[in-house]
C-alpha cells in the first residue's frame, strides 16, 4: 500500500485520512471558518418564517437553499425569494431541475439505481437543467444548487464566457456522491464554488478532503432521514475545527421529505424550517460551548452569492457587475497543510 500511498502525495493528495486531525487554516473571506445554512426553505413564504425566526432566536443565518427547482417558483416567487435575500445579505440557493429522478425514463426509480436519479439524462434534460439555471439567474438569484457533474462543467463555462451572470455560484448538492478528496478536487477543478460532502464522514475523512481542496465544505450536521438521519450536533466544534471553511448546514430528522414542494404543502414548509432555526440555536449553543474560539460570520459577510434585487437587475446587454471575490485565503501565511492546493 505505500507505493499507493506515496504516489497519492506526489500528486498533492493525502496519502492517508489523517490520524492527528490537524486544524484547518483555511478560512472564508471574511476570515471566519463556519457559516449557517437552513436547507429545504421551500418558497417565499418559508424564507419568510425562516429569516423572522433566526432573527428572533438570534442565528445568524448566511445561506438558504431549496430542493424543488427554480423550474417550479413562478416568476413573481423567484422574484421574491430574490427581492427577499438581497434585503437581508443572505445568499438563496435553488436547485437545478429537471433530473432524471422527475423524468419519464424507468432506471432511476429501479431497485439499486438511486445514485441515477440525481444525474441529467440526455442530451435534452441537460439542456433543461441549463435553462432552469438561467431562467433562475434571471430572476436575480446567484447560486445554484447542482448534481451533475456534466452540467456543472457546461454551466461553469458559460458563466466564464458570459452566458450566465459572472457572479453566480455553483453549489454542489450531497447528491453528486463524491466522497473521497480526489473526486472532491475534480468537482472543485470542474467550477464548484462550495461542495456539500456525503452525511456521514468521520472527522479524518473532513480533514483529508480538507486537505485536498479549498472551496468551503456544506455538511449536515443534522440530516434527513432520507440522508442518513445523523444528529452530529456534539461533533460541531470539531467539524469547525478541521474542516473550515464548513457551512454547518441544519437539515431535520424525522421530518417528511417534502420535494416537490407547492403551495399544498406550504404550511409544512414553513413548520419545519422553523424547527431547522431552532436546531441551529442548539448546534451554535455547543459551538460556543465547546469551542468558544470559533470564528463565525456575521450578517452580509464577503464571498456570499447573495441575490441582485430584481429592480437592481441590468437590462440585457449591459455589462454584469464583477464577480464577489470568494477566494479562500489562509488565517497565516506561513501555515500549510499537507497536499493543499496553492
Amino acid at each position: 500500500m505505500q507505493q499507493t500511498r506515496d504516489f497519492l502525495r506526489s500528486i498533492g493528495l493525502p496519502g492517508a485520512d489523517p490520524s492527528d486531525l490537524p486544524s484547518s487554516g483555511k478560512r472564508f473571506p471574511d476570515g471566519a471558518q463556519y457559516r449557517v445554512e437552513i436547507p429545504s426553505v421551500e418558497g417565499p413564504e418559508a424564507m419568510t418564517a425562516v429569516l423572522a425566526e433566526a432573527d428572533r432566536r438570534g442565528v445568524a443565518v448566511h445561506r438558504v437553499s431549496q430542493g424543488s427547482g427554480g423550474l417550479l417558483l413562478t416568476a413573481g416567487e423567484l422574484a421574491a425569494m430574490a427581492a427577499s435575500g438581497a434585503a437581508e445579505g443572505v445568499e438563496v440557493s435553488l436547485f437545478a431541475r429537471p433530473l432524471a429522478g422527475w423524468g419519464t425514463g424507468a432506471a432511476a426509480l429501479a431497485p439499486g439505481s438511486a445514485g441515477l436519479a440525481a444525474q441529467a439524462r440526455g442530451t435534452e434534460q441537460l439542456v433543461h437543467v441549463l435553462e432552469d439555471i438561467r431562467r433562475t439567474t434571471e430572476a436575480g438569484i446567484r447560486s445554484v444548487l447542482v448534481t451533475d457533474i456534466g452540467v456543472l462543467s457546461v454551466a461553469s463555462r458559460m458563466r466564464t464566457a458570459g452566458a450566465l451572470p459572472p457572479d453566480l455560484s455553483f453549489k454542489v448538492s450531497v447528491q453528486m456522491g463524491c466522497a473521497n478528496p480526489a473526486s472532491i478536487r475534480l468537482a472543485e477543478q470542474f467550477g464548484a464554488d462550495t461542495y456539500n460532502v456525503p452525511t456521514d464522514l468521520s472527522l479524518a475523512q473532513l480533514a483529508a478532503v480538507r486537505a485536498a481542496v479549498d472551496i468551503p465544505i456544506d455538511l449536515y450536521v443534522e440530516a434527513p432521514d432520507d440522508l442518513g438521519g445523523f444528529v452530529r450536533h456534539f461533533e460541531i466544534a470539531e467539524i469547525v475545527r478541521v474542516a473550515a471553511p464548513v457551512y454547518l448546514k441544519f437539515g431535520l430528522r424525522n421530518a417528511p421529505n417534502i420535494y416537490p414542494s407547492g403551495t399544498h404543502l406550504t404550511a409544512t414548509a414553513v413548520a419545519l424550517g422553523l424547527e431547522r432555526v431552532r436546531r441551529a440555536e442548539i448546534g451554535l449553543e455547543l459551538l460556543r460551548r465547546y469551542y468558544p474560539d470559533a470564528v463565525g460570520s456575521g450578517r452580509r459577510p464577503a464571498g456570499l452569492a447573495v441575490p441582485v434585487a430584481p429592480g437592481d437587475l441590468a437590462p440585457p446587454g449591459d455589462d454584469a457587475e464583477p464577480p464577489v471575490d470568494a477566494v479562500i485565503r489562509p488565517v497565516d501565511a506561513g501555515v500549510t497543510v499537507e497536499g493543499a492546493l496553492s
